[in-house]
């Protein structure tokens, strides 16, 4: 059987399929077609297809009623999950009618866990069978589900979005500091891991971001890390009342868009200190890589990931390498969001004591494995994911 992705959609615009289930109104290349996400029912244009095209794996795209059969996929991009809406009142009927495959495409690290258990009451609701849909996932969770799964998407998406930037070159000359630690949106745990790195000294020679002005109104009691074991409540009060804290000359609004690029936030420092945008994922046990990782990875740095445990093991199961010879990466497998962080924080200090420019010496051989792996097609991952799906599709 030839490898090609069968994508259906209710109506093709200019090569590109209109975000199935859409209610806002626009054409592809405008302004207007990256502002589905902001309207009811929040579905986008799906990334999946771009990805094929811009990587070369074989596709196909068509209208719902010139396709059949279950290795069709009708793609539904969500900009993100609505746990309100019924989204399968709103499919077509002739989808159905024609056995086609709902995939849902979602790049975010919401708990595949409860979607699916929303997804398969909607189904029963319905009288549908669950093998109706198939879901793809940012959460590695989605592995563990049947039905589910994990694709590294915001891998794809970074490749491309700064693709017009050349990678950094990499040097082995002496840098002015340790560190980039690069924060654009405020969350309590956050706030309250860079409030330890000043306590400890690390931001003193470091180059680091912190907007205290853009926030997501967290609660500071869902901080995953304990702040009177971490001894650090009135520290975070006074790190956050000395806010905004830049390292460059970009808007709020620059640093979202992943096609700007600081070279010096590379060239000028040793290690990225990574933090993601997840920390316990939910709680759901899995990992969700953004562009926040991937970005030193093509931009030629070592790095530590203050993320979810299990963070570099995914790293290492696309590919990529950890410095595990020169790091002391043990805190990834340690589940207490707190003794993790103190691991992670430990392991800062230990390179933080290292002669800078041997240490970075000694991280070249995995710093350029990891660029070239980040900047070679990803036709292979379209591949696994092809093969994830259809032998899904061909599970009883």
């Amino acid at each position: 059987m030839a490898y090609e992705f069968k994508f259906s959609a209710d109506a093709v615009l200019r090569n590109k399929a209109y975000p199935a289930l859409a209610e806002w109104s626009a054409r592809p290349y405008t302004p207007e077609w990256r502002e589905f996400r902001y309207h009811w029912p929040y579905t986008v244009p799906c990334e999946l297809h771009e990805h094929c095209r811009m990587h070369k794996f074989p596709y196909s795209l068509s209208r719902v009623e010139q396709s059949h059969g279950h290795d069709n996929f009708y793609t539904v991009g969500l900009g993100w999950f609505d746990f309100e809406i019924d989204y399968f009142s709103l499919i077509p009927k002739q989808v159905f009618e024609k056995k086609l495959t709902i995939l849902f495409y979602y790049h975010e690290g919401d708990d595949p866990r409860q979607i699916k258990q929303r997804l398969d009451s909607l189904c029963d609701q319905h009288d549908l069978p669950v093998s109706c849909y198939r879901f793809v996932s940012g959460n590695t969770c989605a592995d563990t589900l049947d039905g589910f799964t994990w694709f590294p998407d915001h891998e794809l998406l970074y490749w491309s979005q700064n693709r017009r930037v050349p990678a950094t070159s990499v040097h082995l000359n002496s840098r002015p500091y340790r560190f980039t630690i690069l924060n654009r949106t405020h969350k309590w745990w956050r706030a309250t891991v860079m409030t330890n790195l000043q306590k400890a000294g690390i931001l003193a020679n470091s180059q680091w971001s912190y907007n205290t002005q853009l926030s997501l109104d967290e609660n500071l009691q869902d901080n995953p890390l304990r702040l009177d074991y971490l001894q650090l409540r009135n520290d975070l009060d006074n790190f956050m009342a000395q806010g905004p804290y830049t390292c460059d000359n970009l808007t709020s609004e620059q640093h979202n868009h992943h096609h700007l690029h600081v070279p010096t936030h590379y060239t000028n420092s040793y290690c990225n200190i990574v933090l993601e945008t997840l920390y316990d994922v939910g709680q759901s046990g899995g990992v969700f890589l953004t562009e926040k990782t991937f970005k030193p990875i093509k931009h030629g740095q070592p790095f530590v990931i203050v993320g979810p445990p299990g963070s570099l093991q995914a790293l290492r199961d696309l590919g990529y390498r950890t410095f595990d010879h020169t790091i002391d990466n043990s805190y990834d497998q340690e589940k207490d969001a707190t003794l993790r962080w103190l691991k992670l924080l430990s392991t800062i200090q230990q390179i933080n004591a290292r002669d800078p420019d041997a240490w970075f010496a000694s991280c070249l051989d995995d710093i350029l494995h990891n660029q070239q792996l980040f900047l070679s097609s990803k036709y292979n991952r379209l591949n696994t994911l092809y093969d994830k799906l259809l032998h899904q599709l061909a599970a009883p």
